[in-house]
């Protein structure tokens, strides 16, 4: 499952379209049934339960509940388990029964440019996310999120773009100049990545911005005790959420912690608390997985590094630690497969892409 900011459903689209009579009289409402089916759909689908969510929202939408909410919901839901392409028809659809001007039409959008994104479909992405900006020009949300959708699918110069426009509107804007940091890093273009990091934490001093920002920088530059430092400092602050830990636990691991070292019970106690936190974060499973294959834990390295390979497909190091999990276990059909999958990565040239050291996706 791709990351999916599940706070935009339930800020931007389930307040809206919860209400099962959304578009319809009194007299047209559908059965009770077919309303709890959407009520239960649209709970889950809040929860991140997004599979869980598809029947009863399938059912809600069959059955005529609410059919802008089971639609914009199953939508969601589709994008978060990575059918794009279900998403995008359904959301085509939903969007041609808007009319110009409906406050609505941002939030298709938006979610529209997402599954195009998913879908590989670049052009109608960019022409998609240009038509919500006009809706609603000034939303840091909307650039925010299609910013994310850009780094799940590594479309870093897509993502550019996308902050680019959002800074025009809000100039002062320390998120949005933190992700265009973060693209410009992916890109290998770190002299215009470092004072875009020194803006957004200027913009925005003490804030949790603003600490990712500055570790950022201290990766690119190579300074890794000044980097754990401020990682420790933000998680004293009550900064500790699931990718401050992830990236403590991540360049303590760089920083050479092994078995019997604090360090290392440090680096594993941050990972798994990461995990619990946001379980479909890419980068804390990877790591988890590299913690267990040095303890010697085989079985419990493939559970994480199997969860790591939907969120993160094209990173050979899913498939490099997965081969030697595998190897360890005695599964060796498992592990050649890891192996060809690795070497497709390599031959089709996406092994390199976007692995540029010190870079994390922008925040959630």
């Amino acid at each position: 499952m791709r990351t999916l900011r599940i706070e935009f459903v339930a800020g931007c689209l389930l307040s809206i379209g919860c209400i099962a009579s959304y578009g319809q009289t009194p007299s047209q409402l559908p059965p009770q049934s077919e309303r709890d089916e959407l009520k239960l759909g649209t709970e889950l689908t809040r929860s991140g339960k997004l599979q869980e969510a598809i029947p009863h929202l399938l059912a809600a939408r069959q059955g005529g509940a609410g059919p802008y909410a089971a639609s914009l919901n199953l939508a969601i839901c589709y994008l978060g388990i990575g059918s794009y392409r279900e998403a995008a028809l359904l959301l085509e659809a939903t969007r041609t029964t808007l009319p110009d001007g409906d406050p609505h039409n941002a939030g298709v959008d938006n979610l529209l440019a997402q599954a195009y994104l998913g879908d590989d479909r670049r052009t109608e992405a960019w022409q998609t996310f240009q038509r919500a900006a006009a809706e609603t020009p000034k939303d840091e949300k909307l650039y925010d999120f299609i910013a994310d959708a850009s780094t799940d699918h590594h479309a870093y110069e897509f993502g550019l773009r996308v902050v680019d426009a959002g800074l025009r509107q809000l100039p002062d804007s320390a998120r949005l100049h933190y992700e265009r940091a973060v693209f410009l890093g992916r890109l290998d273009r770190l002299d215009e990545a470092k004072p875009e990091f020194d803006r957004a934490a200027v913009l925005a001093p003490g804030s949790y911005i603003a600490c990712l920002a500055q570790v950022q920088e201290d990766l690119y530059l190579q300074k890794y005790p000044e980097a754990l430092k401020l990682l420790r400092d933000g998680i004293k602050a009550g900064r500790g959420d699931y990718q401050i830990l992830s990236l403590l636990g991540t360049v303590l691991l760089h920083q050479g912690a092994a078995p019997g070292d604090p360090e290392f019970v440090e680096a594993q106690d941050a990972l798994e608390h990461s995990a619990q936190q946001h379980p479909e974060y890419s980068s804390t499973q990877l790591a988890l997985g590299q913690i267990y294959l040095m303890e010697g834990r085989p079985r419990d390295a493939v559970e994480h590094l199997e969860m790591a390979r939907p969120l993160d497909p094209d990173n050979p190091a899913v498939y490099i630690n997965l081969a030697q999990a595998y190897r360890q276990l005695g599964e060796r059909d498992k592990m050649q497969e890891c192996q060809s999958q690795l070497s497709r990565l390599i031959e089709g040239g996406k092994a390199a892409e976007g692995r540029k050291a010190g870079v994390t996706a922008p925040p959630r």
